[in-house]
């Protein structure tokens, strides 16, 4: 821990002092400040500007300034927030004073303190004391998990709608390989070039030797032209025990290394050296804790409250925004609109857990009619049963009863006991719209393919790779940009695994019948050849390349995996307009 930084413990701590009138007395030994605990009453210091000295975690002393607050002012509990209060006091650090650190799974806004002769500075003081005690392999569970399955979400619904046809088969084979050679070169080598690191050596090596294995099962299928039910599970099997291993490594390395589930300062990877503004959501008076809460709950109409909570547009936002931006939110106004018409959403960091009594009653019809009606484009929701009363009308009629009891049976304060059914269904309804945009792409393509007389390999790997891997590229970035490469990095390789396998396994295994229990995947040309083998060159170039260099990566083997997508984006192009080919025997 750096000069300036101070870690959970020391946080928590000074959450006790700041609460007192004055601090102890400075002189040695240090004072050592624990979760929950205080300065003790005696010896209280009067005077502006003393030094205290501070034990972080039995370890490092940090000198911290404590400026006294206000004589009358109460103590406030570890792990809440500081309000803006009149008279308050100003924790002052030693220069150069450290931005306050952001976990990489949840966002915490710094609270400022102002004192009126003084400058402000921020402290952060997390809701919840136990997030500040996350162990480290939270990033390795994390990447190949929960990331994994939202960056891979589109990946595996182009794949699933694209094996549906025989005809677009090679646009799932050339997407999934594709986009395979683009993140394991252009988003790994872009998180070395933004931030060389030392990757972790166990769960760089794992990742790779899974996905190696993936890929050479892929290359066998393609080579036998058929995938049977077997080994379609076997598919999905491999991404469990995937899952499994990356969980037990975990728990043999924390027992290794002697730490419980609460030990302190684990939960931070890397110190990020960039801190960005948070920028204001809204407002909501449980930010500031208790003080801010009206004395008299206000009782909102629900017309008001349904029409709040379907505006896109934040006037404040709006006002402080440049042109461009503004000309942006316009053209997404539409989009939002309907998302927030069909898509529930629970957020847990509220206090009210998000519940819109009145926006919540209509999901409970919108949402279902979603489903069947873009579930194979319709055909379910368009099915008339005994030819005479259509589904889409009997799941309106259900949707619209069961709407009534909600409305009737709950209030706009207070969100019910089974609100968390609505994060179901907001989910269901995310993949139903993932799924529609992702079989109008498919179609788009084919179309695009057509015209230009160009084949649905070439184009899987092009169009659909680099669109599919925009999440990853744009999340992997951004963490290593905030101080987390090494989670940036897991993630490219624990994504593509779950792409890979979940995509090509579940995209056969939904295809196949009782009387068919046999997909064919037969290569319509050279080009998937070349798509597989530079797929597997490069993850033998890493496989060699970073343990050879004690897996320090900079800025070096990013520019060589970034040449090597270039070359071999050459050569699939030029495999594909037959300038290379297999002289004939």
């Amino acid at each position: 821990m750096g000069q300036g930084a101070v870690g959970p413990a020391g946080v928590l701590g000074l959450a006790g002092v700041l609460g007192l009138a004055g601090a102890q007395p400075a002189g040695p030994p240090p004072l050592l400040l624990d979760p929950g605990r205080t300065v003790p009453p005696g010896g209280e210091a009067q005077s502006h500007g003393r030094d205290v000295d501070v034990m972080l975690g039995g370890a490092e002393t940090q000198q911290l300034r404590v400026v006294p607050l206000h004589p009358e002012q109460p103590r406030l509990p570890a792990g809440r927030r500081l309000p803006q209060l009149p008279g308050g006091g100003v924790l002052h650090l030693p220069p150069p004073a450290a931005a306050p650190r952001r976990h990489p799974l949840r966002s915490l806004a710094p609270v400022p303190v102002h004192h009126p002769w003084s400058d402000s500075r921020e402290v952060l003081l997390p809701q919840l004391v136990g997030h500040l005690h996350q162990p480290e392999a939270v990033s390795q569970r994390g990447s190949v998990t929960f990331l994994a399955f939202g960056n891979g979400a589109p990946d595996v619904f182009s794949a699933v709608v694209a094996f549906s046809n025989p005809r677009t088969a090679g646009l799932a084979i050339g997407a999934v390989f594709g986009a395979g050679v683009f993140v394991t070169t252009v988003v790994a080598g872009g998180i070395a070039l933004v931030k060389p690191f030392t990757a972790a050596s166990r769960p760089f090596l794992r990742d790779v030797i899974f996905y190696m294995l993936a890929v050479f099962l892929t290359f066998l299928v393609l080579y036998f032209g058929r995938i049977t039910l077997g080994e379609a599970l076997g598919y999905l099997g491999l991404y469990i025990f995937y899952v499994l291993t990356v969980v037990l490594c975990t728990w043999i390395h924390r027992w290794q290394r002697g730490d419980g589930p609460g030990a302190a300062g684990a939960w931070e990877p890397e110190a990020p050296r960039d801190a960005e503004e948070p920028e204001s959501s809204g407002t909501n008076s449980g930010d500031y804790g208790e003080e801010y809460q009206p004395l008299l709950p206000s009782r909102e109409p629900s017309l008001r409250i349904l029409t709040t909570a379907l505006s896109p547009l934040d006037c404040r936002k709006w006002r402080r925004k440049p042109w461009y931006w503004r000309l942006f939110k316009v053209l997404k106004v539409p989009v939002e609109l309907v998302l927030l018409l069909t898509v529930p959403v629970v957020d847990p960091d509220k206090d009210d857990l998000n519940w819109k009594r009145p926006l919540n009653c209509l999901h409970v019809v919108t949402s279902p009619l979603l489903c069947i009606l873009t579930l194979k484009s319709g055909t379910y929701g368009l099915y008339q049963i005994q030819g005479v009363f259509p589904v889409w009308g009997l799941v309106t009629l259900v949707g619209s009863a069961l709407a009534i009891i909600i409305f009737v049976t709950t209030s706009n304060e207070e969100p019910p006991k089974y609100h968390c059914v609505f994060a179901f269904l907001g989910f269901l309804a995310s993949a139903m719209w993932i799924n529609a945009a992702a079989t109008e792409l498919v179609n788009i393509l084919q179309t695009l393919g057509i015209i230009f007389q160009l084949s649905n390999t070439v184009l899987g790997l092009t169009l659909l790779a680099w669109g599919n891997s925009i999440g990853d590229t744009f999340s992997d970035l951004t963490m290593a940009r905030q101080g987390y490469p090494r989670m940036a990095f897991s993630a490219c390789f624990g994504g593509i695994i779950f792409n890979i396998v979940v995509g090509v396994g579940l995209g056969c295994l939904l295809q196949m019948t009782s009387s068919q229990l046999v997909v064919k995947l037969e290569p319509d040309s050279l080009l998937v050849w070349v798509l597989a083998g530079a797929l597997g060159l490069s993850l033998v170039f890493s496989f060699v390349w970073v343990p050879a260099q004690c897996f320090q990566l900079g800025k070096a083997y990013g520019i060589c995996l970034i040449l090597y997508y270039l070359a071999f984006l050459c050569v699939a192009l030029l495999t594909e307009f037959k300038v290379i080919r297999l002289s004939a025997v």
